[in-house]
């Protein structure tokens, strides 16, 4: 049973209008696994004709041949099927040599493993685009799962395809709003397991086996054969070589360490060394550089970005040991106060945004201890917001509490314009007696209002 496709309308409209035009196309699609960039294609390529292949991680031998065949069955040539065909070359200039007339497509998965056993093909389609294929009718559709490598390899100045691709997608993961759609549980379940997983659609898949939250983590994260209990070894082996030290980073970083001179101590190694593992990290999208909104742009944080790998090193490596003993339990308050601190990043990229459209440089800010989960300014800068997140309940004393101490602070950020408007604010899992809050001009929004329609 083929499964719903759910999300990537932009992706698909984008795909349709270059396959709309003229000539021959180079599109190179890059993710990071499981986030969905096979499922695209084959959505894509659905109603079309064309070449498929999902290459493996062999020798070049195995991969031409596997190629050869899947060209052999398109075109409807035997005598390809029964050539021998030793390199890129012979098989690109054959592909050229019998373009059909109309509109075709060339999709090879994981081409990152092409390039890995042998980067001659990236000069070999360099030169066929460059003779040949351009002025085609091939729409060629390079899909690779190393973000790193195809990075450097295939969209880089030193690449033998800079400059042809007609358009690169970076795929990343689906906005809350969709990935809702694969979960069978309550809105704030559903919330809960997307704060865990991200918008990663594998992933969501595997959760939507379940309709409780904590069997999910239970069953998957929490159990040795559980199916994200060795996930980010394996991610992390397919871009790194010095996984001990990555590791370590990564840990560190879920530790509290958060600024490189804590990290380079917590990992031990030279501050001036941890740099470019950080950079390498912040590449991958696993982590994170964060300033604090009118903070010095050099004093910066680094934060997992990740969701799985965050979630993964607060609970799953920090208790490994209980985890392989089967006697690891959660604690009352772990899991709330996890979600406190990635619903603060839920609601900064997909909910503030549409409580207050015109502002839009929003980040955190903090000061020799003193933070604010959220600062938005307008375009012109005119006009500020100040707000607090909390994964909790709240009543109307806990709220004026909470909008009190959010003034004294917004009194410390120092802000250019003398003429600002303030806006104050609480964002909540449940606020009692928001409507008088709104009333006396505060923001305030919790579950309730985000499922009826804040997250689009």
């Amino acid at each position: 049973m083929v499964r719903k496709f759910i999300g990537r309308q932009k992706e698909i409209a984008l795909l349709e209008n270059e396959w709309n035009k003229t000539n021959g196309k180079l599109i190179i699609l890059y993710g990071r696994r499981r986030i969905g960039k096979t499922r695209l294609i084959t959505e894509f390529i659905s109603d079309k004709k064309g070449i498929f292949y999902f290459a493996q991680d062999t020798s070049p031998r195995i991969q031409i041949a596997g190629l050869q065949e899947k060209i052999a069955e398109f075109t409807g040539d035997e005598i390809l099927r029964t050539l021998e065909i030793k390199d890129w070359d012979q098989l690109f200039g054959y592909l050229a040599k019998n373009c059909p007339d109309e509109r075709f497509y060339l999709a090879i998965d994981e081409f990152s493993y092409l390039i890995k056993s042998d980067r001659s093909i990236l000069s070999t389609l360099q030169k066929y685009w460059d003779t040949l294929f351009s002025s085609s009718n091939i729409f060629i559709i390079l899909s690779g799962s190393m973000p790193g490598l195809m990075s450097e390899m295939v969209l880089s100045h030193a690449s033998p395809l800079y400059g042809r691709r007609s358009r690169d997608m970076l795929l990343e993961g689906l906005p809350f709003s969709a990935s809702r759609e694969f979960l069978n549980m309550s809105f704030q379940e559903a919330l809960e397991t997307y704060m865990i997983l991200g918008g990663v659609p594998e992933y969501l898949l595997k959760a939507s086996e379940y309709t409780d939250i904590l069997e999910f983590v239970e069953k998957e994260f929490f159990d040795k054969f559980g199916y994200f209990y060795r996930e980010p070894y394996f991610i992390i082996s397919q871009e790194f070589k010095e996984l001990k030290t990555y590791f370590s980073i990564l840990n560190s970083i879920a530790f509290g360490n958060t600024r490189p001179t804590e990290i380079a101590n917590y990992v031990g190694v030279d501050a001036r060394k941890i740099y470019p593992y950080l950079e390498n990290l912040i590449r991958l999208e696993f982590i994170e550089r964060r300033v604090s909104v009118f903070g010095n742009q050099k004093k910066g944080i680094y934060l997992i970005r990740d969701q799985v790998f965050d979630f993964w090193f607060n609970f799953v490596f920090k208790y490994k040991g209980d985890i392989e003993k089967e006697v690891f339990e959660l604690k009352n308050d772990e899991m709330p106060r996890y979600f406190g601190k990635k619903f603060e990043t839920f609601v900064e990229q997909e909910v503030i945004h549409h409580i207050i459209p015109d502002f839009r440089k929003i980040g955190r800010w903090w000061h020799k201890g003193e933070e604010i989960d959220l600062l938005a300014l307008n375009e012109d800068e005119r006009k500020i917001a100040f707000i607090e997140c909390k994964w909790q309940n709240v009543d109307i004393r806990r709220s004026e509490h909470i909008l009190t101490d959010l003034k004294r602070k917004a009194a410390l950020v120092k802000w250019h314009n003398d003429e600002r408007s303030e806006l104050y604010g609480i964002i909540a899992k449940k606020i009692e007696g928001k409507e008088k809050l709104r009333e006396e001009g505060y923001l305030a929004f919790d579950l309730e209002d985000i499922e009826v329609g804040v997250e689009g």
